[in-house]
């Protein structure tokens, strides 16, 4: 998944051993299923009948992409796994950055809404428009976190952390009896830590710019692309999101980068048991209401 995993479990040395390799099996597993990068992976199949035919898929695929358009729906369009085709119109990396003609992200733009991904009760999936193609960069390290973290509670693991790249989910506690905690990195120094958050059964996610950004007439960009305006998001450096899964945590911080401060609060404020952090170009730190945030070094 282009990203480090790190699996942490209270359990004995002999039984502890051997479920970490069952966690690794697990994030390889879903790797296999998901990837982009694979002509064999279920997501490469999907997306090379674009345009054409659907495609049957397993359950395990096709609840995954049913659970993201529902998501999608309820952020109106800020998630969508159909926008990577956007990505492919920015560098990111280096110092040759140049916004792309806009009639470029006019094309590109046609061959992106989940409003184009149909599917059926027999597990097919069709892509509507040639072109389209279906990724999980903003969703699938959440589920591979959920996932493992299944398997170690059917295999009697009572507390533990599952981090996918700060895409996490804990339950339980810590073995001094206290809740796990978790970091909330500076956008600006990705070192340092700017507040902390006490976790227990639930999960967190950050979407941030802290490598993937550029300058360009004065201007930040990030590398999050609004799926609606094909265009870089202004204004933000940061999102975290607490919530009962990584999943969810996940998809929702992609989302609330998209929406902006003001639309992003109100939005996770009307949510049952999630929570916000933002962090806006000018390192000012927003939050809902009732997040359990401590500044203390």
């Amino acid at each position: 998944m282009g990203s480090a995993f790190e699996f942490i479990i209270l359990a004995g040395p002999d039984v502890g051993e051997s479920l970490l390799d069952v966690c690794v099996e697990e994030v390889k597993r879903i790797e296999y299923l998901l990837t982009e990068f694979s002509n064999t992976s279920q997501t490469a199949k999907i997306n090379q009948a674009s345009g054409k035919e659907a495609v049957e898929v397993d359950e395990e695929t096709f609840q995954l992409i049913k659970r993201s358009l529902d998501i999608s729906r309820l952020t109106q369009g800020a998630f969508d796994i159909t926008a990577g085709v956007l990505k492919k119109l920015y560098n990111f990396k280096g110092g040759s950055f140049k916004m792309p003609d806009k009639s470029k992200i006019e094309q590109s733009l046609m061959k992106v809404g989940f409003q184009m991904i149909t599917l059926t009760a027999s597990n097919q999936v069709q892509l509507l428009s040639s072109g389209m193609h279906i990724g999980f960069g903003g969703i699938g390290k959440g589920y591979a976190a959920d996932k493992v973290k299944k398997l170690l509670v059917h295999n009697g693991v009572t507390s533990g952390v599952i981090n996918a790249s700060g895409d996490l989910t804990a339950w339980g506690r810590r073995l001094d009896g206290n809740p796990w905690k978790v970091a909330i990195a500076d956008p600006n120094d990705k070192s340092k830590n700017i507040a902390w958050i006490p976790l227990e059964d639930a999960s967190v996610a950050t979407s941030g710019d802290y490598e993937q950004f550029f300058m360009h007439q004065g201007k930040r960009y990030s590398h999050t692309i609004d799926p609606k305006t094909g265009r870089p998001v202004l204004g933000i450096k940061s999102v975290t999101i607490v919530s009962p899964s990584a999943e969810l945590s996940d998809a929702l911080a992609t989302a609330v980068f998209t929406m902006g401060v003001e639309v992003g609060l109100h939005f996770v404020s009307q949510l049952p048991q999630t929570h916000v952090l933002i962090i806006d170009e000018n390192n000012k730190v927003f939050t809902s209401k009732h997040i359990k945030l401590n500044l203390e070094s």
